[in-house]
């Protein structure tokens, strides 16, 4: 059965239209016709825009929100709140992950996120061992996202050291750990799992620091076709423990020693030479970036201006998920170019629409980065779409709807489509109530445990 959307516009391939009614059929857009006229049935929707995927989350961080802001006895760190965070991750059970997964997935989807890219490494039960199912948490993971409504690049980790040079990994990170054969039993086992059309499976070696390189080249290798994410240059101690291992920086061992390209994603990349940011941008793989939570941990601002000017491609995550916003990362990212330049719309496209630059890097980019379709309101895509709601009734054309919700108050999402079913209606998860009670007898449960 097809569904109508009347649309008084939307952004298709070619640009903004006006009046433009889309059917949707068996999760695709199944006709797109601009400048037409409401029929009897059609469902009347404000400004649609293509959905945008989130490429980089950690789940079960959604759960530490608002728990690490208090000022440890020293100064605090990436490295103190790391600390904490393995803390908190040696707690979760199987059940709680799903619950605190799913709502992240809810708050996500209200927020215009149609996918997600779960970057998973909570893999082992408490004590390290493997679950009678090995990839029970990665399972979890799928059924949170089924429920939400959803799609997922299902990311699993391979951890395998607590630092460069293959040192045994410490005991706050049991849970994370795998060699080859135990990694690619695992990914076996979800290439069996995961049976929703909406699903890709990517790999996720962690870092430089929890994979060697030759691990590195060993998994990708094992995976063809698949995306790779990998954490690279979050931190300055990051980079010269590297130079101290290797006399290399960690961007430069992967592009001279591992090579990358379109299939890979780096996630922050925040501290770069010029030579290692060109060196990205022409390998064609993506900067996968996370304004709100690289503000939050104090990791420093990727440099973004000159990224896109050297023509390389970004896409944007709620990684710790202190705050899952669509919007703020995408503000926050252009702000931090603003006070580290001293000027205005950095990342605008000549004398274009700041928030039209920013919507339209994130949603190619985050979704080549996750290794999903095309995200265009076209025929034959997938019917993954968002419609903003002007909530003053002020009817902007254009790229200006965007920039009033990115910069502004007075813009909303209002539905939220994911495979051509309504899952959030008014700014409202249509499970919202379910989902968060379950969440917050988790919660209770971890902060008052």
């Amino acid at each position: 059965m097809e569904t109508m959307l009347f649309a008084e516009q939307a952004l298709l391939p070619k640009g903004w239209a006006r009046d433009v009614r889309l059917g949707l059929a068996g999760g695709v857009i199944a006709a797109v016709e601009a400048g037409a006229a409401r029929q009897a049935g059609d469902i009347a929707v404000g400004a649609v825009i293509p959905g945008i995927a989130n490429l980089h989350s950690h789940a079960f961080q959604r759960a530490m929100a608002g728990l690490t802001e208090r000022r440890g006895p020293t100064a605090d760190s990436f490295w103190t709140w790391r600390d904490l965070m393995y803390r908190f991750a040696l707690d979760l059970d199987p059940d709680q992950m799903q619950a605190v997964a799913e709502m992240a997935y809810v708050e996500m989807l209200e927020a215009g996120f149609t996918r997600v890219g779960e970057f998973h490494y909570l893999h082992h039960d408490r004590d390290g061992r493997p679950y009678a199912d090995p990839a029970e948490m990665s399972l979890r993971i799928l059924a949170a996202a089924e429920g939400a409504g959803i799609a997922l690049t299902h990311l699993p980790v391979f951890y395998a050291h607590s630092d460069f040079g293959g040192a045994a990994p410490g005991d706050g990170q049991r849970r994370f750990i795998h060699d080859l054969d135990a990694f690619l039993r695992l990914t076996e086992r979800l290439c069996a799992a995961m049976t929703r059309p909406l699903d890709r499976l990517g790999i996720a070696p962690h870092s430089l620091r929890a994979a060697t390189e030759e691990e590195v080249r060993a998994l990708v290798a094992a995976h063809p076709g698949c995306p790779v994410h990998i954490h690279v240059a979050e931190q300055m101690r990051e980079v010269e423990d590297s130079v101290a291992h290797s006399g290399l920086r960690p961007v430069e061992v992967l592009l001279n020693r591992i090579g990358i390209d379109a299939r890979w994603c780096l996630i922050h990349a925040t501290h770069l030479t010029d030579a290692e940011r060109r060196g990205i941008a022409a390998s064609g793989a993506v900067a996968g970036l996370c304004p709100v939570t690289e503000a939050n941990l104090g990791d420093g601002l990727f440099p973004a201006r000159d990224f896109l000017t050297d023509g390389g491609c970004f896409g944007v995550g709620s990684d710790s998920n202190v705050e899952i916003s669509l919007r703020e990362e995408l503000k926050i990212l252009e702000y931090g170019q603003r006070l580290f330049s001293r000027g205005r719309n950095v990342l605008a496209e000549g004398s274009g629409s700041t928030g039209g630059a920013l919507l339209r890097g994130a949603l190619s980019g985050g979704a080549q980065a996750l290794g999903a379709p095309a995200p265009e309101l076209a025929a034959g895509a997938s019917a993954d779409l968002v419609v903003l709601r002007d909530t003053v009734g002020l009817r902007a054309g254009g790229d200006r709807i965007l920039d009033r919700w990115i910069f502004g108050a007075d813009v909303a999402v209002d539905q939220v489509w994911v495979g051509g079913a309504r899952v959030v209606s008014g700014g409202r998860h249509r499970d919202r109530d379910r989902i968060a009670g379950a969440y917050a007898k988790v919660l209770a449960g971890l902060v008052d445990g």
